[in-house]
């Protein structure tokens, strides 16, 4: 199991935790949307006994081992569009997004 960060993504994370701090980025999912399930991003300051570790790029990625299911293999992007500063996740669970691109559907999780 395994989750990926680009340079891009790295970079910007590495950026944001010298301000903040912290040991690296959370990533998560929660129930919502109309293809029902979200990504989610926070700062990790510490990780627990439920959370699983990756590092990509010298920057560490926390996600709690009942997201994982939904989310292995993914890789995170970060893009720039003028104002606008966004994660792109490349998703090989994701079957399917809804319209606007919040939310998205897996087959199944293990």
């Amino acid at each position: 199991m395994a989750i990926h960060l680009t340079q891009k993504a790295a970079q910007h994370v590495r950026n944001a935790l010298a301000k903040k701090g912290g040991v690296g980025l959370r990533l998560g999912i929660k129930t919502v949307g109309c293809s029902g399930l979200t990504y989610t991003f926070d700062y990790a300051n510490e990780t627990g006994p439920d959370d699983e570790t990756f590092e990509s790029h010298d920057v560490k990625v926390v996600v709690n081992r009942k997201d994982l299911p939904f989310m292995d293999g993914a890789t995170l992007d970060f893009e720039r569009q003028g104002l606008n500063e966004t994660f792109k996740v490349n998703n090989p669970k994701a079957i399917a997004t809804c319209g606007c691109g919040e939310s998205f559907t897996v087959e199944s999780a293990a």
